[in-house]
């Protein structure tokens, strides 16, 4: 029984068919995220704090919508919260056409982001059900992969409908990419009638003591604030490339993130076998050095040429740091608790992507877009130095603690 358990498939119909469906809805927000800030200061002569709040209350309400969608899946209402966020984030892009004012558009935007919010919990849980249970890690990383591809190619495409044909088309063929949407997710609800419940292999039966007693675990803390502070950077790009690019008189800022997304495809199959054999430690540290010279380059950068240079540095570091991330919160905890790790990470990322475009939007306002890369750079030298003192008391403490037990040991041989 256990070897047919071993040889079962990953690469099946509702494994592809939920890559496909989390790639589109991922290409529905990326578009719209980069591209809107735009559209809202050349349309409604939007402010700089008022193009932040298009990213930030998005985050936001996605953020608070995420809590209440997990409650509802653990009733087993998966199909109503899937259908419900898919209704609602496609009124919401429709309501972008029609919006009159920076105030409506937010409003859209927080609308969006409970809708997506929703949906998001909803694709990630129904993979967890499909994936079999001794490739379940491997599994999670290929279908974060369409993530990853969708937050690349996503502002390269809206930005090139925006430039090429104006807002209109844009939002054309973003309600297209979110209607094909719903046929996927009646072929899976259809082939599932019901949320299957993973279970554990027979190697490892369930004992009440074996499972978590808390629905937190502290031991997420740590990579929690990471992602939060290497998504601060994340949320600048998104939010103002378009606008920096115009600043710095660069022709096709979308292509920074074209070759981010070449980047990232090129370094992820390196970085995971990194991450196998040596850990989170052999990664974090010099995937965000990466990410600060890539950001450090943008800011000076006079020509196409650069700017191509600054985005592949950029997508190095951000491909192999962000799943690092990922799994390093899920190997952290129970397997009980891998949604709420999964939860956790998506939380701190649009955290981040929030704070980012609040905190930057208001440096740039008073400074420029060059000298507000600058400052988002700073976030990530934060980063890497919490990390750094992270592991010098984490080695403290084990030595003291190893210390303790020879001293122990010695006491009681005496």
């Amino acid at each position: 029984m256990n070897e047919m358990k071993a040889k079962q498939p990953l690469w099946t119909k509702e494994f592809i068919t939920l890559m496909v469906s989390n790639l589109f809805l991922f290409l529905t927000l990326q578009m719209m995220l980069t591209t809107l800030p735009a559209y809202a200061k050349e349309t409604f002569m939007a402010s700089p704090l008022q193009v932040s709040l298009i990213t930030s209350l998005f985050a936001f309400s996605a953020i608070a919508s995420r809590f209440v969608s997990s409650r509802a899946l653990e009733k087993g209402k998966l199909r109503l919260l899937l259908y419900v966020g898919l209704l609602i984030s496609l009124a919401a892009t429709l309501g972008y056409y029609w919006a009159s004012g920076i105030v409506f558009l937010l409003l859209m935007r927080i609308l969006f982001g409970i809708g997506f919010g929703m949906t998001s919990t909803s694709f990630p849980t129904m993979a967890s059900d499909v994936i079999p249970i001794k490739r379940l890690g491997e599994g999670m990383g290929y279908f974060g992969l369409s993530t990853t591809l969708a937050m690349s190619i996503g502002p390269m495409i809206g930005l090139t409908l925006l430039q090429g044909g104006g807002f209109t088309p844009l939002v054309i063929i973003t309600v297209i990419i979110n209607v094909l949407i719903f046929p996927l997710a009646y072929i899976l609800t259809s082939r599932a009638p019901a949320r299957r419940i993973p279970e554990r292999p027979v190697t490892e039966p369930v004992h009440l003591e074996d499972k978590p007693r808390s629905s937190f675990n502290s031991k997420l803390i740590l990579p929690s604030v990471l992602n939060f502070l290497m998504s601060i950077t994340y949320g600048g790009l998104l939010s103002f490339m378009a606008l920096y690019g115009a600043e710095a008189h660069l022709r096709n800022p979308q292509y920074f993130f074209l070759f981010n997304a070449i980047a990232i495809i090129l370094v992820r199959p390196f970085s995971g076998r990194i991450y196998d054999r040596y850990g989170h430690k052999a990664l974090v540290v010099p995937a965000a050095a990466l990410m600060v010279s890539g950001l450090l380059l943008l800011t000076f950068a006079s020509s196409t040429g650069t700017m191509l240079l600054s985005a592949l540095c950029y997508g190095l570091g951000f491909g192999a740091i962000q799943p690092s991330i990922q799994t390093w919160m899920i190997q952290e905890v129970h397997p009980l608790q891998r949604g709420m790790a999964n939860g956790m990470f998506f939380n701190s990322l649009d955290f981040g992507v929030a704070i980012g475009s609040i905190v930057l939007g208001s440096i740039a306002k008073s400074t420029s877009y060059a000298i507000m890369y600058r400052y988002s750079a700073l976030a990530l030298a934060l980063l890497i130095l919490i990390y750094i003192l992270a592991h010098i008391i984490g080695k403290s403490r084990s030595k003291a603690r190893t210390r303790l037990e020879e001293t122990k040991s010695a006491a009681a041989g005496s």
